[in-house]
């Protein structure tokens, strides 16, 4: 099995860290399995680097400056491959053979980079590359990076320009919890999440994987996350499961809006919860919800609207602060789902200016980590559809 194997700052932030990651390395070696090695720097000392700037410095300076701690981190994993007797070298921006390219926009070469890495994976058989996480090399040889959660992105990219079977992220969780063990009681691990799901716990703050590095996950790469105390590079943690595709698609049936408005009840403890319920209790289904600081908007099927309409209206007579409730309808949603959205400056305008230039009304726009909701009129759905998917 061809693995690439990422080791994060924590599960190298130590000499007996290190050499627990050196054993894990050379039992799968031993075993008959081909290891790319990816490295963060050791501990915190990309984050030390940086605070140390305080004197004006340009890019390619600040990142010659931070590169230290990767550069450092291949090294001592080399060296420690080495004294077991593992054949293995290390690559850094500059070295012959380097895969990960940007272009002169600082983006990512993906037919260099994925040519390089191929011929970084014919040698495995041969030796164990180690390989700087973080670090990119720029068109003139100068030395780039690829931003927060960079090496995680190293190591998805390389595992899918590779052709490797399997991505295994070691950091210092045993992989996705249900929830923050220092914060909840009872936490425990998830076996398995969706690509998408994690992907939206990432861009909310959860510090599994990189959003970034998500992206390059396709459908034939596993991506594991395990704790760096579990030893075994090729069991447990959580399993990654499924790929990111750009999708757009238009809800069959119409929306009717119902928005409730109250005086500042966006701080008013406890009225969002009572109007969600009281639609939940009664069986209404919630497909969307907006919210501003005098409003709180619910999109439910049309063919509720007025059953929904005098629910919503009981709480507005039972809780003094709401006024009064409205419906609008028929509405429709189109959404548009898709891995890269999050990375694409001007996304939001992308989509709705070809709407503008055809004279159609957005009602209302939902964003996520991963998706775009647009609330159009229904007559407008079919138009709005075919301009979305000219895009994608």
């Amino acid at each position: 099995m061809r693995v690439v194997a990422k080791f994060g700052g924590t599960s190298l932030g130590s000499g007996d860290r290190i050499n627990r990651a050196a054993d894990s390395i050379t039992a799968a070696v031993e075993d008959g399995h081909e290891i790319a090695v990816v490295a963060s720097a050791m501990g915190s000392t990309t984050d030390d680097l940086l605070e140390e700037i305080t004197f004006e410095a340009d890019e390619e300076d600040r990142a010659q400056i931070v590169s230290m701690g990767e550069r450092t981190s291949v090294r001592m994993l080399k060296a420690a491959l080495s004294a077991r007797g593992v054949d293995a070298t290390f690559l850094e921006p500059g070295s012959e053979g380097w895969p990960v390219v940007t272009d002169e926009y600082g983006e990512v070469d993906a037919e260099e980079t994925r040519s390089r890495a191929l011929a970084v994976a014919d040698a495995l058989d041969a030796e164990v590359p180690v390989i700087t996480g973080f670090l990119a090399e720029g068109p003139d040889g100068s030395v780039t990076t690829l931003g927060r959660g960079g090496s995680d992105t190293t190591a998805v990219m390389l595992g899918k320009y590779m052709e490797a079977d399997e991505v295994v992220i070691i950091t210092d969780v045993e992989g996705v919890m249900t929830g923050d063990p220092h914060v909840v009681e009872g936490a425990r691990n998830v076996g398995e999440i969706s690509v998408d799901e994690l992907r939206n716990l990432s861009f909310r703050g959860a510090e599994v994987v990189a959003p970034s590095a998500l992206s390059y996950k396709d459908g034939g790469l596993d991506v594991r996350v395990v704790h760096y105390q579990h030893g075994d590079l090729l069991t447990g943690g959580t399993s990654i499961e499924g790929q990111f595709e750009n999708l757009v698609d238009m809800r069959e049936r119409p929306l009717a809006c119902l928005t409730v408005a109250g005086r500042a009840i966006r701080n008013q403890p406890g009225v969002f919860q009572s109007l969600s319920a009281a639609l939940g209790e009664s069986n209404v289904n919630i497909d969307s919800v907006a919210s501003g600081l005098d409003s709180v908007t619910f999109y439910v099927d049309d063919e509720e609207a007025e059953r929904a309409e005098n629910i919503l209206h009981r709480e507005v007579i039972a809780r003094e602060e709401l006024s009064s409730v409205t419906v609008d309808s028929p509405l429709a949603v189109i959404r548009v789902t898709g891995g890269e959205l999050p990375n694409q400056p001007g996304i939001i305008s992308t989509i709705v200016d070809p709407l503008t230039d055809a004279r159609i009304n957005v009602h209302d726009l939902i964003t996520s980590a991963t998706s775009v909701a647009l609330f159009v009129d229904w007559r407008d759905r079919e138009r709005t559809l075919e301009l979305t998917q000219d895009l994608f």
